[in-house]
């Protein structure tokens, strides 16, 4: 199979052999809002279950955990198997487990149950993201940047709507309207079913074509290390993007004394901030190269996360948005590089990185709430604060003129 991924990464997009297919981004995208959707609804509801099953803050990091790690082992399992032979109508069928897994929430009455509805979220996850991010990039006609950012930006809606139609619709319901989120999830089947027949269709009339040289200058030491580097920094804004997404609505109703609802228009305006960064940093990355994006996105955020444990609330809503926009293109950059790094693993790159995204952000979960169980969440964040100085690591990556083709 062809992709867009054989095609020369110093090549302008107007002379790529194969244009950029737009509605597929969209869809793609589309799709990617719906996923996260329903993500973020289950760490939105944690106020909830919390109060209705008893939890402590640790069984809290705990069905994160389940959900995360799930996803965290299979996406580059699946990467890698699907990079060797793509299976297009997987896209479809793995919403179909996240469709299982939110009927399985919304009837569960023991904790365990609800342990298992998040892992089975979780493997719809592991199968869309590589999938979907593969066929992001085959339609991009070498605007990769363009194409995984807004493939992203999706994304990031998803996972701020979500905490809202949580907070307006399960919330005043109860659990078991958790349930009206499946109709979400067979939305996303339909449009996924629609995009794996593109996708099929695009192998057929690729079958055959001979594969355009894709290589860049650098070696290999400097490409073990830029990886290293990635993964370091994929590690430090996950960590802290899962104090927010875990613990944010806690913290502030701790120490503000605002409602639930109150909270999760909180938790919005911080998600919200990431989609309105995404798009932004996309057209960044595509004009001046992923490097620059991501000193940008992790260094530069880090005098705002420091400020943010000890500001009023005004400010702390303020500071949530500077912080949210700052460090939303981190991860559209950090795979796009990656890709360019290691050409023709396009699924395989994916599935890691989306895995070790999924995979720290569960951990981190899991051992912030023991720290706050102990210490109290203000002690959280601020550790986590620090966290976005690892950034400073940008340095040892390769600049855009690096990964140009030799």
């Amino acid at each position: 199979m062809v992709d867009a991924t054989s095609q020369p990464i110093g090549t302008p997009a107007t002379a790529v052999a194969e244009k950029t297919v737009l509605p597929i981004i969209l869809a793609t995208s589309f799709c990617h809002m719906l996923n996260d959707i329903m993500q973020s609804m289950i760490s939105a509801i944690y106020p909830m279950l919390k109060a209705d099953f008893n939890l402590e803050f640790w069984q809290i990091g705990l069905l994160t955990l389940a959900f995360q790690c799930t996803a965290s082992l299979l996406q580059p399992i699946i990467g890698t198997i699907t990079d060797k032979k793509p299976y297009p109508y997987s896209l479809p069928i793995g919403m179909g487990s996240t469709f299982l897994g939110l009927l399985l929430l919304a009837g569960s009455h023991t904790y365990v149950i609800l342990v298992l509805a998040a892992a089975m979220v979780g493997i719809g996850s592991a199968v869309f993201h590589p999938e979907a991010s593969r066929v992001a990039r085959l339609a991009a006609g070498g605007r990769y940047g363009f194409a995984q950012a807004t493939f992203q930006v999706g994304g990031n809606f998803g996972q701020s709507i979500g905490p809202l139609l949580a907070a307006f619709l399960i919330v005043p319901n109860g659990q078991g309207s958790v349930a009206w989120f499946s109709g979400i999830a067979l939305l996303g089947i339909i449009v996924l079913t629609w995009i794996a027949r593109w996708y099929k269709a695009h192998m057929l009339a690729s079958k055959g074509r001979k594969k355009a040289l894709h290589a860049h200058s650098l070696p290999r030491r400097a490409v073990v290390i830029a990886l290293v580097v990635l993964t370091i920094l994929t590690f430090s804004k996950n960590a802290y993007m899962a104090s927010i997404s875990s613990y944010y609505t806690f913290f502030v109703i701790e120490r503000f004394g605002v409602t639930v609802q109150q909270s999760q228009i909180m938790l919005f305006v911080f998600l919200g901030s990431i989609a309105l960064g995404t798009v932004v940093g996309g057209q960044v990355g595509d004009r001046f190269g992923s490097k620059v994006v991501i000193w940008i996105s992790i260094l530069g955020v880090l005098p705002f996360t420091l400020a943010m444990p000890f500001a009023s609330l005004p400010m702390t809503i303020l500071l949530s948005a500077i912080i949210g926009f700052l460090m939303a293109s981190s991860f559209p950059a950090i795979v796009v590089m990656a890709q360019e790094l290691v050409p023709g693993r396009v699924g395989m790159i994916a599935g890691i990185f989306f895995g070790i995204a999924f995979g720290v952000g569960g951990i981190a979960a899991a051992l912030l709430g023991v720290l706050a169980d102990s210490y109290g969440l203000s002690t959280v964040y601020t550790i986590c604060a620090f966290l976005p100085a690892l950034g400073l690591l940008t340095i040892f990556l390769p600049g855009k003129s690096a990964l140009r083709v030799a």
